[in-house]
């Protein structure tokens, strides 16, 4: 039962001198701790300091417990607060580096007790720049936040799904009793992604690539299985969408290849390594040599030569593919420089220009540059552009090929036909040629799919007043498919390979001859 508190203040307390040592210790700490909080948080903690205690000593202490209870709360929000901000992902909630690591650790000392594996499954999200750079960062955003609610949704309770930062996630997957308990946790990730995604009132199809690393014998700490689930993710990439590997030890031998190749190619513009050969392009009608195009060899003092297939996406990977390229459109421009000075005066150059390269913020001035210093005229120098880099269909990308062409560039389709070929940019964007890729060149005249398939590129970039050029030319039937059906240029080694450039000029000047012909 409760008393008035008049009957409570009539009670005699009796107030000793260790209640008052008391008092003070208490009055120190609460204090002391307000401080903190208010330096922590900015609350305005300093009405404590303007308390008048009471005169009566019980309800002092009374208050001062108070306080300390009060701050010690707000103390303890604040940590939860603190541990959250610096343990999860800002933007999917998910656990980061830091907490995934301590759940590894974690589920390495349950699996040493329970005699079971662990799992680590280290997935990257295929090409997501795309998604990126096409809708935008906000809409990319979104789609990793449902992402990760899809699979957070899709794994056992037990496990854990962090995000690393990008695109890149890791799975834990705890207390596996074999490795056959990974394939359904496999069929679980596949069926997250084989529906599409719904962002901005649009469905996304989204692929994924994974490598998994498993406990003890793919590592023995959190640094190492990751690394080595890392390892086998980019050893999935190399195949089609939504493959996965698990790891295995021979797979850093290829890691250690790909960084010495990295390491090695950054020296290599320096050193003078690379060199340009050029493949002769050829009017059907005059069959006449009428341009060239530039293409990249790499002749390593101790490696040999290391063919561009193997370099150049990784150049495009690592950004070294910019440098290359610049360096690619001046030495052909200057190699045109060179033919000019010799008497070959009606050539062009074509050269391929990388999505990376093609949206450097300097690629307009640096081209402007290189046709001043060496005195080409812009039309003889043409771009080719593939498929892939005309997706973006962005206010940039048709402000930047507009520049390019009231420069007075040509502009060109490359390998159309093998990737998303769009009617909608062929009408939109300021196109001079299309280039129909060798895979359809080869079986053209046997009456199969790919003659009707050439015939139709051909009719299509008439009827939109483009020139069509075929590369893979490589038999004189083809050639003569090729003429019957009005395309205009082609390339390819039934004319010529690669050449050097002093083989290249004799090959111009033995076959624009007017006497012969190829």
């Amino acid at each position: 039962m409760q008393q008035p508190l008049d009957n409570l203040s009539s009670n005699k307390i009796k107030i000793t001198d260790e209640h008052k040592q008391a008092r003070r210790i208490t009055w120190a700490y609460t204090l002391i701790l307000g401080l903190w909080v208010l330096i922590q948080s900015g609350l305005p903690y300093t009405l404590i300091a303007n308390i008048k205690l009471a005169d009566n000593a019980w309800i002092e202490l009374l208050v001062g417990w108070f306080l300390i209870a009060a701050s010690a709360w707000l103390l303890y929000l604040m940590l939860i607060k603190y541990q959250s901000l610096v343990n999860r992902d800002a933007l999917t909630g998910l656990p980061n580096r830091q907490l995934l690591n301590d759940r590894i650790i974690q589920a390495i000392a349950y699996a040493d007790r329970s005699n079971h594996l662990v799992a680590i499954v280290f997935i990257d999200l295929d090409n997501f720049k795309l998604i990126n750079d096409s809708l935008g960062h906000t809409a990319g955003d979104q789609l990793l936040i449902i992402i990760a609610e899809k699979l957070q949704a899709a794994i056992r309770p037990v496990d854990t799904i962090a995000r690393l930062g990008g695109d890149e996630f890791v799975l834990i997957l705890y207390d596996l009793a074999s490795e056959a308990y990974v394939s359904q946790e496999i069929d679980r990730i596949n069926q997250v992604f084989a529906a599409p995604f719904l962002v901005s009132k649009r469905e996304i199809f989204v692929s994924y690539s994974a490598g998994f690393s498993l406990y003890p014998q793919d590592g023995k700490n959190a640094e190492t299985l990751l690394m080595n689930a890392d390892v086998a993710m980019y050893r999935a990439k190399e195949q089609s969408g939504n493959s996965f590997q698990f790891y295995a030890p021979e797979m850093h031998a290829k890691i250690n290849d790909r960084l010495l190749l990295e390491s090695t190619m950054r020296h290599a513009l320096e050193a003078e390594e690379f060199h340009l050969l050029y493949q002769p392009q050829i009017d059907l009608k005059s069959k006449q040599v009428f341009g060239m195009e530039a293409l990249i060899r790499w002749i390593h003092p101790t490696l040999g030569t290391i063919s561009p297939e193997k370099f150049i996406s990784l150049a495009e990977d690592t950004g070294l593919i910019v440098p290359i390229g610049e360096w690619v459109i001046k030495a052909a421009c200057q190699q045109l420089r060179d033919y000019q000075d010799a008497g070959l005066k009606n050539l062009s150059v074509a050269v391929n220009l990388s999505g990376r390269q093609f949206k450097e913020a300097n690629l307009i001035p640096s081209i402007a540059k290189i046709l001043k210093d060496t005195g080409i005229a812009a039309e003889l120098l043409e771009l080719e552009l593939t498929e892939s880099v005309l997706m973006d269909n962005s206010n940039q990308l048709i402000s930047t090929l507009d520049q390019l062409k009231s420069m007075g560039l040509k502009l060109a389709i490359d390998d159309f036909g093998t990737g998303y070929s769009s009617l909608s940019y062929l009408k939109r964007f300021p196109m001079d040629k299309l280039k129909i890729d060798q895979s359809f060149i080869k079986d053209i005249g046997l009456g199969g799919d790919d003659s009707a398939i050439v015939k139709a590129i051909i009719y299509l970039g008439h009827s939109l007043n483009l020139r069509v050029i075929a590369e893979g030319i490589e038999s004189s039937a083809q050639m003569e498919f090729l003429t019957e059906n009005n395309c205009d240029e082609g390339q390819g080694f039934y004319y010529g390979t690669p050449l050097s450039p002093e083989d290249f000029r004799s090959l111009v000047e033995q076959h624009n001859n007017p006497h012969l012909s190829i």
